[in-house]
């Protein structure tokens, strides 16, 4: 723990039509059944989704994500669909950088909820947080360049394509992949703050 600890960090975080809390432990179910549901698409674009993880694995992972919240290491946030409380994605803060302040958004979304804006809505919220809140410089987006709707999310909400690393990772399948790096700047989301949502 250091200085950081002592930051009051929300535990949750609402829009229009979304509850987004900090994982906590006991939601190793929740997060187990929405991969699950979603595995075939994560196997393809996400690192950990190599194998099914199994719920005890889940679960482990879950009160790890906890004890890093309380340490001011990563922020991840399970994403509830108000209407009905059903999990329909995640959204992280990874790779914090204090000093700077820059910070990484990661997510995902679960399939039979994909192409309602959820994720975007959700991004939208934590990145005006992370600007508005913690005085972030800087916030990152990074997708397999392949992942057209993780790009999509990015620019939907407002982040601009700043470079390409070629072959700078293997997937799942062992093909090299190329990664995207989507960034928005204070002076961007302030320009953007000032303008018209995008669609």
């Amino acid at each position: 723990m250091d200085e950081h600890s002592a930051f009051y960090i929300p535990k949750q975080h609402e829009t229009e039509r979304l509850l987004m809390r900090i994982w906590q432990p006991g939601d190793g179910r929740l997060l187990h059944e929405a991969v699950e549901d979603s595995f075939p698409e994560l196997h393809t674009w996400m690192d950990w989704a190599k194998v099914m993880p199994t719920l005890s694995e889940t679960e482990n992972v879950v009160r790890e994500a906890a004890q890093k919240f309380v340490n001011r290491q990563e922020f991840n946030f399970i994403i509830l669909r108000k209407s009905d409380r059903l999990v329909v994605g995640t959204v992280g803060v990874h790779h914090i950088r204090w000093d700077v302040p820059r910070f990484e958004l990661g997510y995902w979304g679960r399939t039979r909820a994909t192409g309602q804006g959820y994720i975007t809505e959700a991004v939208r919220k934590l990145t005006r947080y992370l600007f508005d809140e913690l005085g972030a410089e800087r916030v990152e987006i990074r997708c397999d360049a392949r992942n057209v709707r993780s790009a999509a999310v990015a620019r939907r909400a407002g982040f601009l394509l700043e470079a390409v690393l070629r072959r700078e990772a293997r997937s799942n399948d062992e093909s090299l992949r190329d990664t995207q790096i989507y960034a928005m700047l204070r002076e961007n989301f302030a320009a953007l703050s000032e303008s018209p949502p995008l669609p």
